[in-house]
């Protein structure tokens, strides 16, 4: 899945254009898919004179809080923590916090994960506290919280949750959190550049940059802890665009081997937390929350993972299709950058250039799908095309009633002359082909499906066009329980 020239080129000029127009002092962008890094680029002075590259280091904000996610999973799956349990029993200190009601639940380790514990949003306090100690920490939960809502009601985008979350992965794994996360998800995966302090930084490290009417303010470094889980972390474009094809490839058919199982890695992808528009007004797309994970429902793509990063000096974003892998990474050094509008606009450009432009949803790949998926793809391929033999015997002169009726009963279900008998399908499609002037013999010049057992496609005709959808029913062998014929006569 390679992008073409022009559209690459289009991308580099987008984050090129930022630098000029002093949105930030030096921008990076990378393009990645199922093999690797496609491509990068980088503009503007990255402190040394020289324009930043893939190996340039930045710190990723919030972009750290999947790979948090990841690291409480491995825990789970060694048994060693509950994500059912309340977080007062990995973080004793949360026992003193006064819930919002007398039948509250204590939040648990899967609502934090999912940004469902009821706490306010708390980004511009929260960016501040990543130094302070888990004794500070402690003293924070007993002095109380504010409440938003009821545990486990709403979707609230909450720091102070995830650094809960840190707390209890180095409570669960018996060591310091940065310890954890290197050990149990940044080393086994050959993330040597995504680290917790510049100090431990093998590349060049960029200095986060304040805007302040017009010139450039230095943004202090901080270094780990108790609000590290949250966004403590420092990269590069080459190791986030790693770390998102290592997510990606969790959908595919062949799994990258990994400390996170690839049925975890796609736990981490699903939408399991409704993210409301009041939440994020500018999104062109339905959004939930998944583990760690901002998950986007496309109509045209199918699902977008994402998260993004700001923190005093930076910005960063990672996204990527979960259906195609095909994904992007970007980094500013200014505060309030939000680089997370490029590079959705980039992500976006990307998928349409290698999907040949289609403006309906992608048909479903046999090669990037799941096995048992796969098949459900190929079922609906052989179901195409018995659906093709069908449309052109009932066009046949001569064909009477009941052998009409045997061959649709031979590609559909027991349902579909019941819901319209097959008479009334056959003079259905005689006068959609009248209509259109559709060619049943052609190629489609179209298709789309939503689903591996949906597939709607589209006929040429010399007066407009024939759509023509298939669904299948969850049999086995294959069967047809939905087929629709429209004629889609051509505009005058």
């Amino acid at each position: 899945m390679t992008p073409s020239t022009a559209v690459l080129d289009a991308v580099d000029a987008r984050f090129r254009d930022r630098v000029t127009a002093g949105t930030a002092p030096s921008s990076v962008w990378g393009v990645f898919d199922r093999q690797g890094l496609v491509a990068s680029g980088g503009h503007g002075d990255r402190g040394d004179g020289r324009a930043p590259d893939a190996d340039t280091v930045y710190r990723i904000a919030s972009c750290t809080k999947s790979i948090t996610a990841a690291t409480l999973l491995t825990l789970v799956a060694e048994g060693a923590v509950d994500l059912d349990a309340p977080v007062s029993d990995t973080v004793p200190a949360f026992a003193a916090v006064e819930l919002p009601s007398v039948d509250s639940p204590v939040p648990t380790l899967r609502m934090l994960l999912t940004m469902a514990g009821g706490l306010p949003t708390d980004d511009p306090w929260a960016d501040r506290q990543e130094s302070i100690s888990d004794e500070d920490l402690d003293a924070v939960l007993r002095a109380g919280l504010l409440f938003d809502s009821v545990p486990g009601t709403r979707f609230a985008y909450s720091n102070t949750g995830y650094a809960l979350l840190g707390r209890a992965v180095a409570r669960a794994a018996g060591v310091p959190y940065p310890q954890a996360v290197t050990e149990r998800v940044l080393r086994p995966l050959g993330l040597d550049d995504t680290v917790f302090s510049a100090e431990q930084a093998r590349g060049y490290v960029v200095t986060g940059q304040r805007d302040d009417d017009g010139s450039w303010t230095p943004q202090p470094m901080t270094g780990p802890g108790a609000f590290s889980p949250i966004g403590g972390l420092f990269s590069t474009v080459r190791d986030l665009a790693r770390w998102g094809r290592h997510l990606a490839s969790a959908a595919s058919g062949a799994p990258e081997p990994g400390p996170l199982s690839p049925a975890d890695r796609r736990l981490m992808q699903q939408a399991m937390r409704v993210v409301p528009p009041s939440v994020v007004p500018t999104a062109a797309r339905p959004t939930a929350y998944g583990f760690g994970l901002f998950v986007e429902q496309d109509t045209r793509f199918g699902e977008i993972a994402s998260h993004s990063g700001g923190y005093p000096g930076f910005s960063a974003h990672v996204r990527w299709s979960v259906e195609h892998g095909l994904g992007v990474v970007a980094f500013e050094n200014a505060t309030q950058a939000k680089v997370s509008v490029p590079a959705e606009q980039a992500l976006d450009a990307l998928l349409a250039d290698v999907l040949g432009g289609r403006s309906g949803p992608a048909v479903r790949s046999t090669s990037a799908a799941a096995p048992g998926v796969r098949r459900t793809v190929e079922a609906t391929r052989a179901a195409q095309v018995a659906v093709t033999g069908l449309l052109r015997a009932w066009a046949t002169d001569g064909l009477d009633d009941d052998a009409a009726a045997e061959r649709g009963a031979a590609v559909c279900t027991p349902n579909v002359p019941m819901d319209r008998p097959w008479e009334a399908r056959r003079r259905a499609l005689l006068g959609a082909l009248q209509a259109v002037g559709a060619d049943l013999g052609a190629d489609p010049v179209e298709e789309s499906s939503t689903v591996p057992s949906q597939l709607r496609w589209w006929l040429p005709g010399s007066a407009g066009r024939l759509r023509v959808e298939i669904r299948l029913a969850p049999l086995a062998a294959g069967r047809v329980q939905t087929l629709t014929i429209t004629p889609e006569p051509a505009e005058h």
